[in-house]
This record gives C-alpha cells, sequence and structure tokens, in this order.
C-alpha cells in the first residue's frame, strides 16, 4: 500500500471518514473564533486607548463635571464603556458623598464584568476543540484498529504486513486530531491572557476613576453646587 494520504483516504472506512470530517469542522469553527477575537481584540484595545488618551485629560482636572457631560461616540472600547457606566452613576448619584461613591463603584464592577465576559465570547469553542479533539482522533485510532484485527481474523492470515493499512488508516486520525488540538491550545492561552490583562486593566482604571470620583465630592461641596447633569 502507498502511504501517501491520498492513498490513506482513498483506504478509509465511513468511520474514519466520520472523524476526520468532525475534525475538519472543530477545525474550521476553532479558526473562526481566533479570526473573530483578534479583530475584536484589535479594534477594543485602540478604541480603548484613543478614549484613554482623551477622557484621561479631563479627569486629570477632576473636572467631573465636564466628563460626565463629555460624549466621545460610541466607539470607546471596553474601558471607555465601564469609564462611562460609572459617569452615568456619578450624573444621577444623589448628594449623599458615601452613598455616591458606592454607587458609582458598583456600576464600575457591573460593567467591568459585562465587559470581562463579552472579551471572553467564543474562547469556550477554543477549549473544547482544544480539550476533544484529540480523543475524537483517538476514537478513530481504536475503531481502525479494531477493524484492522477483524480484516486480519477474516483473511486468517497474521503479521504486520496484513494490518498494516488497517493501523496507517487507523493512526491518521489520531494524527489529525493532535493537528487540530493544538492551535486551538495554544490560541486559547494566548486569548485568555489577554483577557485576563485587559482586565486588570479594567479593574485599575476603574479604582483610579473612583479616587477622583472621591476627591471630587469631599473637595466640591455638595452634589448641587457642582452642578452634574
Amino acid at each position: 500500500m502507498d502511504f501517501s494520504l491520498t492513498a490513506i483516504w482513498e483506504h478509509t472506512g465511513f468511520f474514519a471518514r466520520f472523524i476526520i470530517f468532525t475534525l475538519g469542522i472543530m477545525s474550521i469553527a476553532s479558526l473562526v473564533v481566533i479570526a473573530e477575537r483578534m479583530v475584536v481584540f484589535r479594534k477594543t484595545r485602540s478604541d480603548s486607548r484613543t478614549f484613554a488618551s482623551k477622557m484621561g485629560a479631563i479627569l486629570a482636572k477632576g473636572d467631573l463635571a465636564t466628563a460626565a457631560n463629555t460624549n466621545l461616540g460610541k466607539d470607546v472600547g471596553h474601558l471607555g464603556r465601564v469609564i462611562n457606566s460609572g459617569l452615568t452613576a456619578y450624573r444621577i448619584s444623589p448628594s449623599d458623598k458615601d452613598v455616591a461613591v458606592e454607587s458609582v463603584a458598583r456600576a464600575l464592577e457591573r460593567q467591568a464584568q459585562r465587559e470581562v465576559q463579552s472579551m471572553k465570547r467564543g474562547l469556550g469553542v477554543l477549549a473544547t476543540v482544544g480539550s476533544t479533539a484529540p480523543f475524537v482522533g483517538l476514537l478513530g485510532t481504536t475503531m481502525g484498529i479494531v477493524n484492522a484485527f477483524q480484516e486480519m481474523a477474516k483473511s486468517g492470515a497474521g503479521g504486520l504486513a496484513t494490518i498494516s493499512a488497517g493501523i496507517a488508516e487507523a493512526l491518521i486520525t489520531t494524527a489529525f486530531g493532535l493537528l487540530v488540538a493544538i492551535p486551538a491550545v495554544m490560541a486559547y492561552n494566548f486569548l485568555q491572557g489577554w483577557v485576563d490583562a485587559r482586565s486588570v486593566d479594567i479593574s485599575e482604571s476603574s479604582n483610579e476613576f473612583l479616587d477622583v470620583v472621591a476627591r471630587n465630592l469631599t473637595g466640591g461641596g455638595s452634589r448641587s453646587q457642582q452642578q452634574v447633569g
């Protein structure tokens, strides 16, 4: 038997081909998720940096009244959405300082959780492909070896030459499963690390914004005097 991929494919049975088609679908799904997440992550990082440079200049002056009424558009990235939620909570919060700070903190935390969860969208597909693809390939290998030994029993002949074609067919599914799983695992680890890093950025920015709010409420008098709205 010719052990090229074409020859092995021609000799594969229905079950082995079903396994290969399944792994192909899993591979396509993981590639789609990787491409989509890379595009989304690049855009949200760029938008967040733009928002930080513009809003940071305003907040550096401690001018929350201006910041709360500044509209920088919809494309503000994950950081912009979190800070904007805090600004909205600040604008509608009561005059009591402690209540206002607590309200802003809860708003920041809620939006931060939403953003992190949004950034994790699709990573479950990569985790599933990375963890199950080798086992799917191993299933094809197991059934292929069983079929090879069944063919040997039917022919009544022994030796490696008799079952080599069946074993080659079986092992190709394991190899294909590993080829699908390895990129998925690598991509998952990379993207999960990116999400973790952005989660830290969001937490730090939220705390800095909350400090600005606390200082503003402490030194700026009552909310009615600040005329925020």
